[in-house]
């Protein structure tokens, strides 16, 4: 122990002694979580902050706060948390499968939600994330990223007892919730910025704000643009306060100043508020700009993982039910360590996205070869990880980056310039031949690059191919949806669906009306749930109902396989066959050998390739059914997907 942490179990001792809301037993606990993780709390926070002249008072505010967020704590969430500390896999396991939402566009409110709890439970949902449901600035909010009371619920959407409801009813069906909480900055119209531009100093302390562009300047010389062509720049000038802030997304988006220990204490308790609320898991956003550091692009910096770390030690001392999903959508190198790496092994995010699954799944689509994802997924990803795992996914609320490095695509032999464009030139539609029917968002005229919008099916082909009626091209497209959820769905982690896409929702130019919405074009695959839709779900005769009912096929298949279970190991594995993309998952139960077929031909499988990748009892898995082969080798048809053992 060192002096630090120390001293920190001096000062909770002093202040849990004069504690009365909590009984003996819960002391005890606060004790032992406290010390449990108090080294993975005060190390970081003492490096960050420590040679600060008010660090002393801070670490005295902040147990304080830990401990009146514990007595504040409800006695359901209490006993959750027992529960979570006796289960502590429990996300990693097969059952898991989560959902993704905005909650207007799913049920209208947040009660409403409870009305539709029957159609997600019959989908096989336990884990639902609300799409950004805290209190946002008038008109456009970036989809809700632009926060200005995070203690507060959208109005539109219901309060914040609605929400405590919610979360209480699902989480009695087996579902958790997640929400998001972003991390890199506030609404310009939050409380902490409106005191700012009134000249309140130490809440100007809480934003980056500058008196001229000397360092502004000097810090946009290696900045890069979020948001070119609707938000360019990264600082903004506000005349009524006479000062430049620093606003990396959009102008009403205040970037929030991390290097300030004030910013950590009050981040912590809106944290443990929400999971006070029943939310059992906040998906941190925009993380990978929380620390600025002149002559760098202000990404990845090492205080960040300094600061997740300490923010997940904070929640397990109160409330070891809640996940941390950490939104970094970096590239390979640096992504892992959003999940711990190196001294944060096992310390930082529960979850993060696999964006470099979901890239190379659309990449192996447009191209029919999988060369390319074999090797980015078999260079840059560790086989298992310690304590977190993947969420997975074919696509989100976001666009999609074509995140291809010059590297990894020299490394194949093609051209990542080259390549990255092909990719939105396909998936928009624009490529000869391309079945996709998508948009492009943010083009940078200056670098050439451009990303992708569309809905699943859409850029699957069943748009393009329903419009031609032609029965073949509709089968193909989902088969291509239903290959990219069986492939996510046994990866590892947990698989993320995004609502609609079940039922096959296409693309949505409703939003180009919405004078709030119009500007930006992820809005295309963000559509209403069509219930009408819905109700068709289970006729098999319709399109809604053969994806529907395939992909509930997938999930019920994934729970009855324990292979699939997140610690287990996922190694890649390389047939040598053009088109086909395979792994192994390796369980105490035996090895578990996925394949999927991204080309648009029949293949064939040696059997010694499958023994050779762990093979031996010749069942699917995902079919239920023990296969056969032919002349020693297993003919795969286009779009195929299968789970052997």
């Amino acid at each position: 122990m060192t002096e630090a942490t120390g001293q920190a179990a001096q000062i909770a001792d002093r202040l849990l002694s004069a504690e009365t809301r909590l009984d003996a037993h819960t002391k005890d606990l606060f004790r032992l979580r406290f010390q449990r993780s108090e080294a993975d709390l005060f190390e970081p926070l003492e490096a960050l902050y420590g040679g600060s002249p008010g660090y002393a008072g801070f670490r005295e505010d902040l147990i304080a706060a830990l401990i009146d967020l514990q007595a504040e704590r409800p006695p359901a969430l209490r006993h959750l948390d027992l529960r979570r500390d006796l289960e502590p896999d429990w996300f990693q396991r097969p059952g898991m499968v989560g959902y993704v939402f905005y909650i207007d566009r799913f049920a209208g409110t947040l009660r409403g939600v409870l009305d539709k709890a029957g159609y997600l439970e019959e989908l096989g949902v336990t884990y639902v994330h609300f799409m950004p449901c805290l209190k946002p600035r008038p008109g456009d909010s970036d989809g809700g990223y632009s926060v200005m009371d995070y203690r507060a619920v959208n109005p539109a959407l219901g309060s914040m007892d609605d929400l405590a409801a919610v979360t209480t009813a699902l989480r009695e069906r087996g579902m958790s919730v997640c929400i998001d909480l972003v991390l890199n900055h506030t609404a310009k119209e939050h409380e902490w910025a409106m005191r700012a531009r009134r000249g309140e100093t130490a809440y100007q302390d809480y934003y980056w704000m500058f008196d001229d562009r000397t360092r502004p300047d000097a810090y946009d010389e290696t900045l890069l643009e979020i948001f070119p062509a609707h938000a360019p720049g990264n600082f903004t000038w506000y005349e009524d306060m006479q000062k430049w802030v620093w606003t990396t997304f959009n102008e009403h988006q205040w970037d929030l100043n991390w290097s300030n220990p004030r910013v950590f204490l009050e981040i912590v308790k809106i944290m443990l508020f929400l999971a006070n609320q029943g939310v059992e898991a906040v998906r941190l956003d925009a993380v990978a700009f929380m620390w600025k550091r002149m002559g760098t692009n202000c990404q990845n910096q090492p205080e960040v993982h300094q600061l997740l770390q300490a923010l997940r030690a904070a929640s397990r001392i109160v409330a070891p039910a809640l996940l941390h999903k950490e939104e970094a959508i970096v590239a390979p190198k640096d992504l892992i360590p959003y999940l711990g790496a190196g001294k944060h092994t096992g310390k930082e995010g529960n979850l993060a996205y696999h964006n470099s699954l979901m890239v190379q799944f659309w990449s192996a689509l447009a191209t029919r070869e999988t060369k390319l994802m074999t090797h980015v997924l078999r260079s840059h990803f560790p086989e298992s990880l310690v304590n977190a795992t993947w969420g997975t996914y074919l696509r989100c609320h976001d666009d999609i980056g074509w995140a291809v490095t010059d590297e990894d695509a020299a490394a194949v032999g093609i051209n990542g310039f080259a390549h990255r464009s092909f990719l939105a030139d396909f998936f928009a539609g624009r490529f000869p031949g391309s079945y996709a029917r998508g948009g492009d968002f943010q083009s940078n005229p200056g670098t050439g690059d451009k990303r992708t919008n569309g809905s699943c099916a859409s850029l699957c082909g069943l748009e393009s191919a329903l419009a031609a009626n032609d029965e073949a091209t509709i089968a193909a497209a989902i088969h291509r949806i239903l290959m990219g959820h069986a492939l996510i769905a046994s990866f590892g982690g947990i698989p993320l669906l995004y609502m609609g896409d079940e039922l096959g929702v296409l693309n949505d130019h409703a939003f180009e009306a919405d004078e709030h919405l119009k500007h930006d074009g992820r809005w295309m695959h963000r559509p209403k749930m069509d219930w009408t839709q819905a109700e068709r779900r289970n006729d098999i005769t319709t399109i809604e109902g053969r994806i529907y009912r395939g992909l509930h096929t997938i999930i019920e298949r994934r729970c009855a396989t324990p292979h699939i279970h997140a610690a287990n190991p996922v190694s890649i594995v390389d047939f040598g066959i053009a088109g086909v993309f395979a792994f192994a998952r390796r369980s105490p139960v035996g090895a578990l050998v996925c394949v999927f077929n991204f080309s648009e031909r029949w293949q064939s499988i040696p059997r010694t390739t499958l023994k050779a990748a762990g093979v031996t009892e010749w069942r699917d898995r995902l079919a239920n059914v023990t296969v056969d082969l032919h002349d020693g080798a297993l003919p795969f048809p286009p779009q195929g997907r299968i789970w052997l053992t």
